[in-house]
This record gives structure tokens, C-alpha cells and sequence, in this order.
């Protein structure tokens, strides 16, 4: 029963998300120099798994926090995971990565926020009014899953997009597990 809640939930986010939005984040993750992912909380875990799965993908990637992130520069790319786009610490490197002159994305499930005010480019997953308050799916669970289901979508798109082997994937993967 609760499973069934589960992707029924996510269903009906993911259903709600413009079907536009592969092509357009390929193309900016492309278009970048490098690219840095940024979340908080259980966000910053699904900018965990995407920024690994980038990777796989062939793509330069940091996670923001992390010891050995480089500093961020002008062609970059931001990613920004937050449901709200409102939280304090991603508004603070959203200014500093754009005062540089990196790009900013937002995924989120709020187009207008803080973070999006200031994004070259603002995905929004699903459609605010389907994130009410849902029972066994508490605070911000919705979100993050729905994203999670979403960027490892965009992964497949990329994946087939660009004829990448599997074999190849497994070579860019960590070896010192």
C-alpha cells in the first residue's frame, strides 16, 4: 500500500514536470566549462547521486563542501537543488558563483523563489499545488524523491542521447570502494 503511494506520488509530480526540460538542462550541462552541485540536507544527497552519475556520464563535476572543490569561475555551471529555493547557504554561493560570472540552475519545486530570481535557468518539478501535505511522505520527501527520479531520467536521456556505453561508465566509476 505504501509503495503504491509512493509512485503514484511520484507519478503525478514527474507527469506535472515540462517534458522540455532534458534538452534544455543537457544543453547547459554541455555548454559548461565545469560544473559544481549544491543542495542542503537530503537535497544535497540527491546532488550526491547526480553529480556521481555525471561523472559516469564523462562530465567535470564537484559537489560544493566537499574539501577538495575547486573554486568556482566564469563558463561554470551551478547547480542548485532546493525544494524551496529560500535557504540561506545556497542563496549565499548563488550570489557569489553569479558575481563571478558561472551560471546558475535552479531545480526546484518553486519556479519563483530567492535562488530563482537569480538563475539562468529554473526547472521546476512538478507543479507547486501537487506538493500539499501528503501522508507518509513528510517534509520534503516528495521533492526530493521526484528530483531523484527526475536527474536520473535526464542521466538516461544523456546516456542514449550520446550512445555511451556501459563498459565506459563502469571505467569513470570509483575503484577504491
Amino acid at each position: 500500500m505504501h509503495q503504491q503511494l509512493i509512485l503514484d506520488k511520484i507519478t503525478s509530480i514527474l507527469t506535472a514536470t515540462d517534458d522540455s526540460y532534458d534538452e534544455k538542462l543537457v544543453e547547459m550541462l554541455d555548454k559548461a566549462k565545469r560544473i559544481f552541485i549544491a543542495g542542503a540536507g537530503r537535497s544535497k544527497l540527491v546532488g550526491n547521486f547526480f553529480a556521481m552519475r555525471l561523472v559516469h556520464g564523462g562530465y567535470d563535476v564537484s559537489v560544493v563542501g566537499e574539501i577538495v572543490t575547486p573554486s568556482i569561475k566564469a563558463g561554470d555551471l551551478l547547480i542548485i537543488i532546493s525544494g524551496s529555493g529560500e535557504t540561506e547557504q545556497l542563496i549565499a554561493f548563488t550570489k557569489n558563483a553569479k558575481k563571478i560570472g558561472a551560471n546558475i540552475v535552479l531545480i526546484s519545486a518553486k519556479a519563483s523563489s530567492t535562488i530563482g530570481d537569480m538563475a539562468d535557468g529554473v526547472f521546476q518539478i512538478g507543479q507547486q499545488e501537487l506538493y500539499g501535505k501528503v501522508v507518509g511522505m513528510p517534509m520534503g520527501t516528495v521533492f526530493e524523491l521526484s528530483t531523484l527520479c527526475f536527474l536520473e531520467a535526464l542521466i538516461s536521456h544523456i546516456i542514449w542521447e550520446k550512445g555511451i556505453p556501459e563498459e565506459i561508465m563502469r571505467e569513470r566509476h570509483a575503484n577504491l570502494e
